[in-house]
């Protein structure tokens, strides 16, 4: 497996969304012993779980954590995951679990880690309001609680839809819509827009 760089950590563009018959193709293949699809997987995938993690946990050496640690459970359960119905949405849940697990390991939070990570990266442009309003957005995102931040994510950055959300997140479709909406609700009332 390559070693993770700065296009691999979600930088200032969205990552595309994975095919998910692509994701079903290789796991397929991993589960079947062919190791190069691994590296696929990791290609295809690792942009989008580091931003999730990145999310899910509000540290950048977290998320690289929960990275590798979800592609190590990947291959110790590559049987299970090819045989489950969305393996792209198995595979966004072993990010869930592993980031739970992180944060468990590590429960002295340190005070700083929300400070250190842009959950908006603003275009390379330069321009100094849009660093500022990346900047008050980031703060307005690491305000909310994390269920809700985890659901805007999925929804605006990995372009999921509320019952991919369900599925990655291990809750109903309808509770997935309701954590992304009341997030929703919880920024428009920090920026005074009214609904």
């Amino acid at each position: 497996m390559r070693a993770m760089n700065e296009s691999d950590r979600g930088g200032s563009a969205t990552p595309a969304a994975p095919d998910p018959e692509r994701i079903r193709a290789l796991v397929r293949d991993l589960a079947e012993g062919r190791e190069a699809a691994l590296d696929g997987l990791y290609g295809a995938l690792s942009g989008q779980l580091y931003g999730l993690a990145l999310w899910r946990t509000a540290s950048a050496e977290d998320a690289a954590d929960v990275l590798q640690e979800t592609f190590v459970r990947l291959v110790e359960s590559r049987q299970r995951v090819a045989a489950a119905r969305d393996p792209l949405a198995y595979i966004r849940r072993m990010v869930h679990r592993a980031s739970i697990d992180v944060h468990r390991r590590r429960r002295r939070r340190r005070e700083d880690s929300l400070d250190a990570v842009a959950f908006v990266e603003p275009e390379p442009s330069g321009d100094a309001d849009q660093q500022l309003d990346a900047r008050r957005a980031s703060e307005l995102l690491a305000e909310l609680p994390p269920a809700q931040r985890e659901a805007i994510y999925l929804r605006h950055y990995a372009a999921c839809s509320f019952a991919e959300i369900g599925r990655a997140t291990g809750v109903p479709t309808f509770t997935a819509a309701s954590r992304y909406r009341l997030g929703i609700e919880r920024l428009r009332k920090q920026l005074g827009v009214k609904s």
